[in-house]
């Protein structure tokens, strides 16, 4: 395989080198991002929802007293979403947005744990032709024989979804 070279967030350069990442559940799948992304994991409190927003965008939480958009992480790659539980988390990731750090809270079914995956644990997204979208997928990472989706945050959010939740933002301000 070849050396998998990722952003200046954590580069794997070799074997000895892991990067971390968190794993969580959506639809009964394991699916991870990179550990640095994350600001904080919350226990999924009250989504005040935004009228006509995308079915994927659940709504605002107050966080400190801050509005923070919410989104249905299962929902937005076209998965079912799951019902709300006791399990049920958000994730607060920190995306850069036109000109602004921007918190947004993903819903997950559940938060698992924080991996460490070295170069050798980690391949390449595959290749499923040119009608098929795979940008949101940084890789595919295995963990104790188990492959898991390693999301790339910034594609599955992409620039007109940071639009609208900016827009979600301001007009909770």
């Amino acid at each position: 395989m070849d050396e998998l070279v990722v952003s200046h967030s954590g580069v794997v350069s070799g074997n000895e080198n892991a990067r971390k990442y968190l794993t969580f559940l959506l639809a009964d799948k394991s699916y991870a991002f990179n550990i640095l992304r994350v600001k904080e994991i919350i226990e999924y409190g009250e989504v005040t929802p935004m009228p006509m927003m995308p079915e994927f965008i659940c709504g605002a939480l107050n966080l400190r007293g801050k509005a923070v958009p919410v989104i249905d992480l299962a929902g937005r790659l076209g998965l079912q979403s799951a019902d709300i539980s006791r399990r049920t988390c958000i994730i607060i990731v920190e995306l850069q947005t036109i000109g602004e750090m921007m918190n947004i809270g993903l819903v997950v079914d559940s938060v698992s744990k924080v991996i460490d995956l070295k170069s050798n644990e980690i391949e390449h997204a595959p290749s499923l032709g040119r009608n098929i979208r795979t940008d949101f997928i940084e890789a595919m990472g295995k963990d104790n024989e188990r492959f898991m989706i390693l999301l790339n945050i910034d594609k599955v959010l992409s620039m007109d979804d940071l639009a609208e939740l900016s827009q979600v933002n301001e007009s909770s301000n």
